[in-house]
């Protein structure tokens, strides 16, 4: 007997890739559970298979920096902050922070189906006495339109997304003149794909190549140093919120005309911004 349950929950990460760098993702999780019907009649409470598999995730990988530890050019050492990871390749990067912000896997590179059924195992591991196996199946957001993967890092939040290397990808939708735009999303979604997103303030150190960010939250120290090329500097938090007031400002300034942008933070949330061009006399 085979229990199923669709859309069962979100993971939000980001991971190093040997070829694009830093990538934020974003999964839907479905689940099937097989075993055997209980003298109640079921395999397990639908009730409760949610927060127990959501509790297994939100407690592992999920708003953690997914790290290949076999991968070229990526070496990891112990630091006065937790963690301290270093790639050489597509470009140099350093992170640090808390053992807990990362998750350390032993593979060349990140697949989709690799962390599916590595999660999948661990559940199996973990299974009710009825229950023989868990299979999860992760899959990116059906969109037809543009999107982005992003990675940032919250330090005044009270849960994981004070971490400062994890990431979402998200669909992007502008409208101006009442009317969406294709061409500007994903002219902007192009522009934003794999950057890193940070507040001003957290900039520690800053040249014409490299800029380190760096703060301290509730879950300890953490900071991040990457080409000046691959971050996008906010006036404010990196919040969904900010991002959408800040690319609604930037694409009225650019463009002459009011604009109103959805920012989505993965899947199925966000926030609607709206701003006009600044008139000057």
């Amino acid at each position: 007997m085979s229990l199923f349950v669709q859309q069962l929950t979100h993971i939000d990460v980001s991971l190093w890739c040997p070829t694009q760098g830093l990538v934020g993702c974003s999964w839907q999780v479905d689940a099937i559970l097989d075993g055997e019907l209980g003298e109640d009649g079921m395999l397990f409470d639908f009730g409760e298979v949610k927060p127990w598999i959501k509790r297994t995730l939100d407690s592992g990988l999920d708003h953690t920096l997914l790290v290949p530890t076999q991968a070229s050019g990526v070496s990891v050492t112990e630091c006065a902050e937790g963690i301290c990871v270093n790639t050489t390749t597509p470009y140099s990067m350093e992170v640090r922070g808390p053992k807990e912000a990362f998750t350390l896997l032993p593979w060349p590179d990140i697949t989709v189906p690799r962390i599916a059924e590595h999660l999948s195992q661990i559940l199996t591991e973990r299974r009710p006495h009825n229950v023989h196996s868990v299979t999860l199946t992760l899959s990116e957001e059906a969109n037809e339109g543009a999107s982005y993967g992003y990675s940032h890092g919250l330090k005044r939040h009270a849960g994981n997304c004070q971490r400062i290397a994890h990431g979402h990808c998200s669909r992007l939708y502008i409208w101006q003149q009442n009317e969406r735009q294709p061409q500007l999303e994903q002219q902007w979604s192009d522009w934003l794909n794999n950057r890193y997103l940070l507040e001003q303030a957290d900039i520690a150190a800053q040249d014409s190549e490299r800029l380190t960010c760096r703060y301290q939250s509730a879950q300890g120290d953490f900071s991040i140093t990457l080409p000046q090329q691959q971050c996008v500097i906010l006036p404010g938090p990196t919040t969904v919120e900010n991002i959408a007031a800040w690319l609604a400002k930037k694409i009225a300034t650019q463009s002459g005309q009011a604009t109103r942008v959805q920012a989505f933070e993965g899947i199925n949330k966000g926030a609607i911004a709206m701003s006009t061009p600044s008139v000057t006399a």
